[in-house]
């Protein structure tokens, strides 16, 4: 399961990550922080949609 969280990770913060970055530019704001903070959010809240999503894929 830990590869497949790994995996899921790497396309649901990329997305996420996307999106938070199109948002942020479309809001006007296009200093390095908000869209480093927007890159981190985006890994960070990662995490646990990928374990949710790994483990209903596995069925527990």
């Amino acid at each position: 399961m830990l590869q497949l969280l790994f995996i899921l990770h790497l396309f649901i913060g990329a997305v996420l990550s996307g999106i938070g970055i199109v948002t942020v530019l479309l809001a006007g704001m296009t200093g390095a922080s908000p869209l480093i903070a927007v890159i981190v959010a985006g890994f960070v809240l990662a995490f646990p949609l990928a374990r949710a999503i790994a483990r209903s894929m596995r069925g527990e």
